[in-house]
């Protein structure tokens, strides 16, 4: 008792809550802090200067198709082989399919978008930044014949920075032509072949298959090139131009067809089906 009156119960002192990890992501354009749950309801895209962050093959698919997946997926048993003995490569192989729970970097099969039916095509950047192998040509040639086969429209989308895989040398090369050649059977046989690119669609992958759709379309933002802005600027001495190689830079130029919002592609997509079927 103090002064004739009643003690107040002292609160007791609890510890102090960590904030869970990975609750806020800092823009890597604006490095506006984002909640985030938010971001993700948003489609990954900064709601303060409309940035797209990179996202999975998973993800993508999961925007894009009815269901969220393939109906069917093709050659999933395909797996890369390492013939030139190039060092370090299997282990490397190995260590992205635990880690990316994927065989390769790209991914085909038959799906819906808007209850349209598709053969669907996709790279993952995760595996060896999406870049082209003999397993990726094969897969894309193959997606192609399933087209002409259903006679259904070919959608590929690309997010391949490592364009020709320098592990499988030649070969590798010879994927362009290989990829090349199933888009003009797609045009003798008159089926609608969509690109949507992201960021990035550089190298031997946009120097064939990921350039020559009859609709492109890109995410704002994305770098879409052959060589590297830094490898054009050392080369040719000179300063480029603010946004060169950008998706916006591109449209301006006549290069691209649409740059679209990734919450708005399965929309401008449907739309396009819709008219062109």
């Amino acid at each position: 008792m103090l002064f004739g009156k009643k003690d107040k119960k002292i609160p007791q002192i609890t510890e102090k809550r960590e904030t869970p990890d990975n609750l806020w992501i800092k823009c890597e354009n604006c490095s506006e802090i984002l909640y985030k749950k938010h971001l993700e309801r948003n489609f990954w895209i900064c709601s303060n200067c409309n940035y797209h962050f990179r996202i999975t093959s998973e993800q993508y698919m999961n925007y894009l198709l009815d269901g969220g997946t393939f109906i069917e997926e093709y050659l999933t048993d395909l797996e890369t082989i390492d013939f030139l003995n190039f060092p370090g490569y299997k282990e490397k192989i190995k260590e992205l399919k635990e880690k990316t729970k994927l065989n390769e970097s790209a991914r085909v099969g038959y799906a819906k978008i808007d209850n349209f039916d598709v053969i669907f095509f996709i790279t993952d950047f995760r595996f060896l930044a999406g870049s082209m192998g003999a397993v990726l040509g094969e897969k894309f040639f193959f997606g192609a014949l399933k087209s002409i086969e259903k006679k259904i429209p070919y959608i590929a989308l690309t997010s391949s920075g490592g364009g020709a895989r320098m592990h499988e040398g030649i070969v590798s090369l010879m994927q362009m032509a290989k990829t090349t050649l199933a888009v003009l059977e797609l045009k003798k046989h008159s089926i609608l072949y969509i690109n949507i690119l992201t960021d990035p669609t550089m190298g031997g992958v946009m120097a064939s298959f990921a350039a020559l759709g009859d609709i492109l379309i890109a995410e704002p933002g994305a770098l879409l090139g052959f060589a590297g802005p830094r490898v054009i600027e050392q080369t040719i001495k000179q300063k480029l131009p603010e946004g060169f190689q950008r998706s916006e830079f591109l449209l301006q130029k006549g290069q691209l067809d649409l740059v679209v919002n990734r919450n708005e592609l399965k929309q401008t997509i449907s739309k396009i089906l819709r008219i062109l079927s």
